[in-house]
């Protein structure tokens, strides 16, 4: 994939080899024992997630700002430009570049409290995203209360690939990977609050999880890795530590991904969209049982 690879630096460090922020911070807190007076309430330290702002910037043009925990920021930037168009492919995006941003004024020296992705890709796809930006600063309104609005919420999915193993997936399959998710979630064991993004095989085989703050940058950081791999295009589905909203199927959809499995419920919009690509949508999926919600056949 040419200059998109991770970098070769120490982890923790960015590209320029100063630290980066750290996954987990340390806060006090005072656990309240039940019933009350059991046990002295006293203060102490504890893990909690990172969630710092990330910008991510293409070509020097500044698109985003998104809050995410910093860790796997070169798979997540790659992530994030695959699965919101704005790179049809990995061989499009020619080098990533994290950088820690210091802490201002008031802040100790040092301190990292926020990064920077610097994100090189193809003239075809700056020129596109341009033309993006400048139709959606044209646009007004807010949230869903006029036609363009809605447009500009890219609510109609590409239609996947059809693969018949999709469509005939046994529940089985999709709880043994769900089962194995907890295993892998290092952060949230630490601190909780981190969604997870795992990729399976067909027969349920748990091969890659991701975590975040944020589901669809979870989402974005198994992308980017499986980008990175060569390994886009494989058969496998996507399980989901959260609820399935519709910017998760949004996102399966632009990638080809022809299944989605949530621990929790899925929204009404989910749903749509699901169907309207051909997805095949499970959630609940809390052993013993799943909930199937739409399918690559519906």
């Amino acid at each position: 994939m040419g200059g998109a690879q991770e970098s070769s630096g120490p982890e923790g460090l960015d590209d320029e080899g100063r630290p980066l922020p750290t996954p987990l911070a340390t806060r006090s807190v005072q656990r309240h024992p039940c019933p009350p007076g059991a046990v002295p309430a006293v203060w102490e330290d504890d893990a909690v997630a990172a969630e710092v702002p990330v910008a991510l910037v293409f070509n020097g043009l500044s698109h985003a700002v998104m809050m995410a925990t910093p860790a796997d920021l070169h798979a997540f930037a790659l992530g994030f430009a695959l699965s919101e168009g704005i790179i049809d492919q990995p061989g499009d995006c020619h080098g990533i570049e994290v950088h820690a941003l210091q802490a201002p004024a008031g802040v100790p020296a040092g301190t990292a409290t926020a990064c920077e992705v610097r994100v090189d890709i193809t003239a075809r796809c700056f020129a596109r995203l341009k033309d993006k930006r400048r139709s959606l600063a044209g646009r007004t309104g807010c949230g869903v209360c006029g036609i363009d609005s809605l447009q500009a919420l890219d609510l109609v999915p590409e239609r996947v690939t059809a693969r018949a193993w999709a469509g005939a997936l046994p529940a089985d399959a999709i709880l043994r990977a769900v089962a194995a998710m907890p295993a892998r979630q290092s952060l949230n064991a630490a601190a909780g609050a981190v969604h997870a993004a795992g990729w399976a095989t067909p027969g349920g085989e748990l091969t890659d999880l991701l975590e975040d703050v944020g589901r669809h940058n979870a989402l974005d950081k198994l992308i980017g890795q499986l980008a990175t791999q060569g390994r886009l295009g494989e058969d496998g589905f996507v399980v989901m530590s959260s609820r399935a909203s519709y910017e998760l199927v949004r996102k399966c959809a632009r990638l080809d991904i022809p299944l989605l499995a949530a621990v929790s419920a899925p929204t009404s919009l989910a749903i749509d969209l699901a169907q309207q690509a051909g997805i095949t949508l499970w959630g609940l999926c809390r052993p013993p049982r799943a909930v199937r919600y739409g399918g690559a056949d519906g």
